[in-house]
């Protein structure tokens, strides 16, 4: 059973970095594509990032691109989305997500099965 728990959120300010940890109690092998999503007060939640079984292909949302990286340790169950030069507008819950399908490039929510309660990542301008 696959139970997805992040980590990682807080408050920092603008051009700070936050690294968010995606851990599973159950086994996040080579097994799942996982992937990074966001919602902010009132918008629809948003791709962030995913990545592939192995962790050999990754892709990110374009507000994104270039700032954070995507990375996981299967033999740890645990996923990373490390942010650089965060930005007011990356203000949101930010949810973990997994699923037995290959990863896609650009995902929407129903792409994947099984969620994480979310984190709180709050950038101060």
């Amino acid at each position: 059973q696959v139970h997805l728990v992040e980590s990682g959120g807080g408050l920092v300010q603008a051009g700070d970095s936050l690294r968010l940890t995606c851990a599973d109690s159950g086994p996040i092998d080579s097994a799942y594509t996982m992937g990074w999503f966001r919602q902010a007060p009132g918008k629809e939640r948003e791709f962030v990032a995913a990545i592939s079984r192995s962790g050999g292909n990754t892709y990110y949302g374009d507000s994104v691109k270039g700032r954070f990286t995507i990375s996981r340790d299967n033999a740890n169950n645990t996923m990373y989305l490390q942010m650089n030069s965060l930005k007011p507008e990356d203000t949101a819950v930010y949810y973990c997500a997994a699923d037995l399908r290959p990863v896609l490039a650009r995902p929407s929510p129903t792409d994947y099965t099984y969620w994480g309660q979310g984190t709180q990542v709050t950038i101060s301008s």
